[in-house]
């Protein structure tokens, strides 16, 4: 398969993703895709870092792994690879651009390959659920950043090819990130082995991680009260 036919491909399959006849999920969306949206999310994983670890050794190593992933996902998409490969968005790329459903005039400037966006939720996601290793826990965390990344075909910002290289270099990135943690963190903690129907077996309460969950939830939920709303409103 040709360069050509791999890009033609890509633009076809964007069709299947982006866009709708709703105006409440194109609402729905956009508050989906902001940053801002997600910061309870970020505070309730910091919460259930600060609760489940006694140091504040232990604590800095994982804030510090975290930042990592965003520094390794971020810095080679944005920093590296967009400016190299210079692949406009399909929103921006005068061939595509009419062409492509825009939720709300929702345009960003810069290049589509690959996503930032979905390398950074993707990091994150696998970091956490190397670090707490808790099946409902990975399963909303993956499904946060598999959701993350559609609201970018949905918008248009990029395309199915951008997305699914930034969750392998996002996943790249956690595990990177969490293998460094690993290290460390032996050196600094003894060894600990859970047997608790209570804790996972790295010593995370699933009642904090019920909380987090929790959390993400009623974001969801949130979004999707607001979207009604704002709907009402036009």
């Amino acid at each position: 398969m040709t360069i050509d036919s791999l890009i033609a491909l890509d633009q076809e399959l964007l069709t299947w993703f982006n866009g709708s006849e709703s105006l409440f999920l194109d609402n729905f969306v956009v508050l989906l895709t902001t940053g801002i949206t997600w910061i309870p999310l970020y505070v309730a994983l910091f919460v259930l870092v600060m609760k489940n670890n006694e140091a504040m050794s232990q604590i800095m190593l994982v804030v510090g792994c975290a930042a990592l992933c965003i520094l390794f996902a971020d810095g080679v998409a944005d920093g590296l690879v967009k400016p190299l490969v210079g692949r406009p968005r399909p929103c921006n790329d005068p061939l595509l651009k009419y062409a492509v459903d825009i939720a709300g005039n929702y345009r960003v400037s810069g290049f589509s390959f690959f996503s930032a966006h979905a390398a950074n939720t993707m990091s994150i996601a696998v970091f956490f659920t190397l670090l707490v290793r808790n099946r409902t826990f990975t399963a909303a965390m993956l499904l946060w950043s598999l959701l993350n990344g559609w609201t970018r075909l949905y918008l248009g910002l990029h395309y199915p090819g951008d997305v699914l290289c930034g969750f392998l270099w996002g996943a790249v990135s956690g595990c990177l990130a969490y293998l460094l943690f690993y290290k460390v963190y032996l050196r600094i903690s003894p060894k600990l082995n859970y047997i608790s129907t209570q804790y996972t077996r790295t010593g995370y309460s699933k009642n904090d991680i019920d909380m987090v969950i929790a959390v993400m939830v009623l974001t969801v939920a949130m979004l999707m009260i607001l979207s009604l709303y704002t709907m009402h409103l036009f």
